[in-house]
């Protein structure tokens, strides 16, 4: 079988998914820090809505619902994210199906919520009546000369280091043991279909990009990506923000406090967006991104050859941090247990990531 065939039988949509969700709502995580944690998110752009000894709770902007929780625990760790979507009857189907119910959420207000777990271990809440309000952001996308255009006349770009003023979550990057199981959870259950997958040599695929399925209503090009690794892992969020000086006065602004830049400014290849990542206290990448491709629900999927050359256009070459795990005894007992376990996941597997990566 030739490789386009094999990535196309390994990665489909679902003609009849329980669900189609229509917006990554919120990211969910524990730390041991929360004011260390704050510190971070505030000036990546984020603000609090609401904070207290257990709990801390960050919106993209001053008139959005929250889209980041964070539980004080003794470790740090990713505990899942929620969508939205369309009807409360959708959402009752929706537990029906998978033998749930219903649930009230109230977390800074009232919203129905159905709570499952993917194959991960990763809690996925789907939500109605979890909605943004209206918002203002603290500025437009900035006005651009061309070569063939001057529409700034007699006018001066002021964009002095400060926090990215960001619009919303817009994905996620989840890395697994188990590809193939995930895969075929997120499609049949959240009804995501697929923008992109890059492939081994083989024809295998190892890290698809998932679109949320809104008929003819443009989405973004990924709002979830599944990459096929030895463990199920946070890879990282990324927030979408309005132009590429929000990306560059931000990177300026997170340099002056000190933290972790991880990798960019460039342009990745797949979606088109303009990126720059950085690392939270606990080592969790999180991305600022501006001029993502949108598409409507009938773009056919795209298939390339997997590489780190492949993950931008320009910039960059994706830093070894992304690529390479840390070797503990730790991570070594979890591969070796997710060898058992998972039949799509083998050392001969893991040696073809490992060279075309690298």
């Amino acid at each position: 079988m030739n490789a386009p065939a094999l990535a196309v039988d390994y990665v489909k949509a679902s003609t009849k998914p329980a669900i189609k969700v229509n917006r990554l709502a919120f990211l969910r995580f524990e730390r041991p820090d929360l004011d260390l944690a704050e510190r971070f998110l505030l000036d990546f752009g984020l603000v609090t809505v609401h904070k207290s000894e257990q709990d801390l709770y960050l919106a993209a902007n001053t008139g959005s619902s929250w889209c980041y929780h964070i539980k004080r625990a003794n470790q740090a760790r990713f505990v899942g994210l929620g969508f939205d979507c369309e009807s409360l009857s959708d959402l009752e189907k929706l537990a029906l199906s998978q033998g749930q119910s219903v649930e009230q959420g109230c977390e800074l207000g009232d919203y129905h919520r159905v709570t499952l777990t993917d194959p991960n271990n990763f809690l996925v809440e789907i939500n109605f009546g979890f909605r943004d309000a209206n918002y203002q952001l603290p500025r437009a996308a900035a006005n651009l000369n061309h070569s063939n255009a001057t529409p700034r006349i007699n006018a001066l770009h002021d964009f002095a280091a400060s926090p990215s003023p960001l619009l919303k979550l817009g994905h996620v990057v989840i890395e697994t043991a188990g590809y193939q199981e995930t895969v075929t959870w997120y499609t049949q259950i959240l009804g995501l279909i697929p923008s992109d997958t890059q492939v081994l040599p083989s024809g295998e695929p190892i890290v698809t990009f998932f679109r949320m399925n809104r008929g003819d209503i443009p989405t973004d090009h990924h709002t979830v990506a599944i990459a096929h690794t030895f463990q199920a892992a946070f890879s990282h969020a990324a927030f979408e923000t309005v132009d590429i000086d929000a990306i560059g006065a931000g990177q300026q602004w997170l340099r002056n406090q000190g933290w972790h830049h991880a990798w960019g400014i460039g342009r990745h290849i797949l979606g088109s967006q303009l990126f720059d990542y950085w690392s939270d206290p606990w080592g969790a990448h999180h991305e600022h991104y501006a001029d993502g491709d949108v598409f409507t629900a009938d773009y056919p999927m795209g298939i390339s050859a997997a590489s780190a050359q492949a993950m931008s256009q320009w910039g960059q070459v994706m830093p070894s941090e992304f690529i390479k795990p840390k070797l503990t005894l730790s991570t070594i007992m979890t591969l070796l247990k997710n060898l058992r376990k998972h039949p799509d996941l083998t050392l001969k597997k893991l040696a073809a990531i490992a060279k075309v990566m690298t």
